[in-house]
């Protein structure tokens, strides 16, 4: 009886093309696994994204549509509610994610310093993330009611008249981005805890024995090297901001007029009056607005980063 001798396949054993490649032998098994994954990232994102782009060239119901063209376009920017809409969306945007930016880098600064009840102060500075947005905008619309609000009740006993903070045009956009830092700083200052703590420990001995103070530490030291996480908290702030709904529709609904008004709250508007493609078309700007926002200013923070 003959014995035949397993091996193991050699390197001369393998096709001319699998030993130019190095010597491994290509299978497509491994990329069966991505294929979960794919088929949901293409029904849940890239079938409705391109459906949307086509009903919003259409006038749509449940049951019809009627191809028109860039009507929808058209009427979107000729609207000065959805110009406001937009626009307030913008300045919305940048300075809530300007704000956690700066906070965030503050707190993270200050919560990485040996303070007494550091632990105890990141859970509370934290603890805002992760209430719910619907309540929190319930909890501020009492406390900034004008009139039986306690922030206005604790002005008052210092003898500050305090405004309509969400009944005046000229706060209530203000305020409900107040709130949204609150909510959000957060979560920038546990990306910069992150980011300061993976810090080699020797940059910051090296700086002390140079005789560096505080300042020169942060500036030389701090603020370069945590600059990671200052791109992260920029991008997620920024993306944030442009689509945030829930907070002004519940504290305000756009109010006073149109003066809160966001480009979500106005493509709501838009779905309760029945105007569907005229929404479509406003989620379709929503979506334009963000990715060419986001995609050059994340390629352009992350070029710098690897410059350095």
């Amino acid at each position: 009886m003959t014995v035949t001798s397993i091996r193991p396949r050699s390197r001369a054993d393998a096709t001319p093309a699998a030993r130019a490649a190095g010597g491994k032998i290509y299978t497509p098994y491994k990329y069966w696994f991505y294929l979960p994954a794919a088929v949901l990232y293409g029904v849940l994102f890239v079938v409705p994204t391109f459906a949307s782009f086509y009903y919003s060239l259409t006038r749509w119901t449940l049951f019809d549509s009627k191809f028109i063209g860039l009507d929808n376009f058209r009427l979107f920017f000729s609207e000065p509610q959805l110009v406001k809409g937009f626009t307030n969306t913008l300045i919305y945007a940048f300075v809530t994610s300007g704000s956690k930016v700066v906070l965030g880098l503050l707190l993270a600064v200050l919560l990485t310093s040996r303070i007494v009840g550091r632990a105890y102060l990141r859970s509370v500075v934290f603890f805002p993330v992760l209430a719910s947005t619907i309540g929190v905008a319930i909890m501020f619309t009492v406390l900034m009611n004008p009139e039986r609000g306690l922030i206005n009740g604790a002005l008052g006993l210092i003898g500050i008249d305090g405004p309509g903070w969400l009944t005046d045009p000229k706060y209530a956009l203000m305020s409900v981005a107040l709130v949204d830092v609150w909510k959000g700083v957060g979560l920038a200052t546990l990306i910069y805890i992150a980011g300061i703590v993976s810090i080699p420990r020797e940059y910051m001995e090296a700086a002390r024995v140079d005789g560096a103070g505080a300042w020169e530490t942060f500036r030389r030291i701090v603020l370069p090297l945590s600059r990671p996480a200052t791109v992260t908290v920029i991008i997620l702030s920024l993306i944030g901001g442009l689509r945030s709904f829930e907070l002004i529709w519940v504290m305000t609904r756009g109010g006073p007029g149109f003066t809160s008004d966001v480009i979500a709250s106005v493509i709501y508007k838009q779905y309760q009056a029945g105007f569907y493609g005229l929404s479509t078309a406003g989620n379709v700007v929503l979506f334009l607005v963000v990715t060419a926002i986001v995609l050059p200013l994340s390629w352009f923070l992350n070029r710098k980063e690897v410059d350095m």
